[in-house]
């Protein structure tokens, strides 16, 4: 894990405030904020996608603002509110479940029991399981040891990540994994450090150690208006990735299905009135990479 400073959401106290006593997760446990099941859009089949909370970056684009925050946090659902005279700030307590506990500690044992549930999916589909975020790596030595006990079972595994992060842990992780899928995102350094907070160039080298060790690492290009789909960025991405022997490489159009959760959270969303990009631009990026000589996967 870097030494970047941790940003955590600024709540609205009216809709979510941090949870007691959920600052740092227990020992031999994993915080986690979603397990999301069936998924075709993280690596190869049927996957089950465990979202781990925490990220050191603060991408403007984020669809999944609750996992900027280590903390465990507590919102308040308007719809099912009743606004009782005294509110106990309990999520066991809430009468209609308007309160919710974003961030579940969770052990090895308690999450590979929620895993193996899928596993019937995984074993007809080639599919697996993909560790998420966030950013895996903030909880890197808990999702090591699960990423071991997946490969025991024979199931295929991905993680997700920025490579923003402990190089030692990042290159552990990649030997249990079937497949890193490695996002790019500004290229000038200036620019990723003043708008998302990453260090690109530790981006970049760990990126080059992962392939140098032979894991198998597919970039992924977020497809970002106004910052990371101008035709200048994503050549200087293709001219890194020209010194490596890869095949593939994923875009990750911008979408706005996020957009309802910066409310929930008091947070500003500042990209509320930003169009997706269209077929016709994505088009254009896709002709531009299969030029280069890679296959081109839209969506991941």
């Amino acid at each position: 894990m870097t030494s970047s400073e941790e940003r955590p959401m600024s709540c609205n106290p009216n809709r979510c405030h941090d949870a007691a006593g959920g600052g740092t997760p227990p020992p031999s446990t994993g915080r986690i904020f979603n397990i999301q099941r069936y998924s075709l859009n993280d690596g190869e089949g049927i996957r089950t996608v465990v979202f781990f909370k925490g990220c050191p970056l603060r991408c403007p684009w984020c669809s999944n603002p609750e996992s900027r925050s280590s903390k465990q946090q507590i919102i308040r659902r308007e719809a099912k509110c009743r606004h009782c005279a005294v509110c106990s700030n309990d999520v066991n307590e809430c009468p209609t479940g308007a309160l919710e506990l974003v961030g579940t500690d969770m052990t090895l044992d308690e999450l590979m029991a929620e895993i193996e549930r899928d596993e019937v999916f995984y074993r007809s589909s080639g599919g697996g399981v993909t560790l998420s975020g966030g950013e895996v790596l903030t909880q890197a030595p808990f999702a090591l040891e699960l990423l071991k006990r997946l490969k025991r079972l024979g199931y295929n595994t991905a993680i997700e990540t920025t490579g923003h992060g402990n190089t030692t842990l990042l290159l552990e992780l990649g030997q249990f994994c079937d497949e890193v899928l490695y996002d790019f995102k500004i290229m000038d350094s200036k620019v990723a450090k003043d708008v998302v907070g990453i260090n690109l160039q530790r981006c970049l080298d760990n990126f080059r150690q992962l392939v140098d060790q032979g894991t198998h690492v597919v970039p992924r290009i977020p497809l970002i208006p106004g910052y990371t789909m101008s035709f200048e960025n994503i050549d200087a991405i293709l001219d890194f990735l020209s010194a490596f022997d890869l095949q593939e490489v994923h875009l990750l159009p911008f979408h706005q299905f996020g957009a309802n959760k910066y409310e929930i959270f008091g947070m500003d969303y500042e990209f509320k009135d930003v169009p997706v990009p269209t077929d016709t631009e994505i088009e254009a990026i896709r002709r531009r990479v299969e030029a280069r000589g890679y296959t081109v996967n839209i969506g991941g």
